[in-house]
């Protein structure tokens, strides 16, 4: 039997929320509206690339997602002590260049995975506490817009890709 990508419900959030509400409510809904975008693919759906010469597929997304869910919560804001997802020797677009269709189940449970877990690491934080990155001090305020702006990027990226490999349009 072929996997297939299960049909999602989009999150709904407060619009008028405060900001510890309404940041995570929002990057809730952009994972979800990515995962909604993925719906009813196979693994040789998600691995087929956009339009030559670009090899960017929605299977390298889920897997550059889940390791920038890991780096920026769980390794950067967390200090968690723990491997990067993908071995960084190898490159740094690994995440997009390793396309095995049969492992597009394991790279969408590691999506979820690593989604529950970073919200596990910045359940509770200050938004204006702060962390290192690179030297410089970057608040769970600024995380969060980072990370709403990284899914509302790929999910542009992802309606294009989607409809390049059957036809769906976006939503």
């Amino acid at each position: 039997m072929t996997w297939t990508a299960p049909e999602v419900t989009r999150p709904s959030g407060d619009t008028a929320a405060d900001e510890r509400v309404l940041l995570p409510s929002l990057l809730a809904w952009h994972r979800g509206t990515f995962l909604h975008k993925l719906a009813g693919l196979t693994g040789e759906q998600l691995a087929t690339a956009s339009v030559p010469p670009s090899n960017l597929t929605l299977l390298g997304i889920i897997r550059h997602l889940a390791k920038v869910e890991r780096i920026w919560f769980r390794l950067r804001y967390a200090a968690q002590d723990i491997e990067p997802l993908y071995d960084p020797g190898l490159g740094k677009d690994h995440d997009f260049e390793v396309l095995d269709a049969t492992k597009a189940e394991e790279a969408y449970d590691i999506l979820l995975d690593e989604i529950r877990l970073a919200d596990e690491a910045a359940a509770g934080g200050s938004l204006d506490g702060t962390f290192d990155v690179g030297g410089n001090p970057f608040s769970l305020r600024m995380l969060y817009v980072h990370m709403i702006g990284e899914y509302a990027r790929h999910n542009g990226h992802a309606d294009l890709i989607r409809e390049r490999v059957d036809g769906h349009k976006g939503a």
